[in-house]
């Protein structure tokens, strides 16, 4: 699944048939490095487990967590959903979220994506209204 860059950047959030991905803050990525650590207790299945512990916090329906934490994920999902679901959180963080490791073209491309981004349909009204009452010079007495 390809993402939209201006869509996605500009909304924070992606859909998915499980509810949406969000972004974690860099605080929430320590505290799931810590919980898939006690989950994987230093063996081979560390990775899975991370990626457990990036689905319960990152994905939600109606602003709130579809799952409780890690071990949740675990029992509910199968490893194949595990990956899926963390591979679609890596591409949409890394459109959110360029790498300073990109190519010169690509952050080019991405700063045109983001400075052509829609704004508010009411940009410019104000300057339109304030040249009908245009502001006083000196103060009110």
């Amino acid at each position: 699944m390809a993402l939209n860059d201006t869509f996605w950047a500009a909304r924070k959030r992606c859909p998915v048939a499980e509810g949406e991905l969000r972004l974690l803050s860099a605080w929430e990525i320590l505290l799931l490095r810590e919980e898939s650590a006690e989950l994987a207790q230093d063996g081979p299945e560390r990775a899975l487990c991370s990626n457990a512990c990036l689905i319960a916090r990152a994905l939600e329906r109606d602003g709130t967590p579809v799952y409780p934490d890690g071990k949740a994920v675990l029992k509910a999902l199968r490893v194949e959903e595990i990956v899926r679901l963390a591979d679609l959180w890596g591409e949409f963080n890394r459109t959110c979220n360029p790498s300073p490791l990109d190519s010169e073209e690509e952050t080019q491309r991405r700063k045109k994506v983001w400075s052509t981004r829609l704004t508010r349909a009411f940009n410019g009204v104000c300057s339109a209204l304030s040249a009908r009452c245009p502001q006083r010079r000196e103060p009110n007495r």
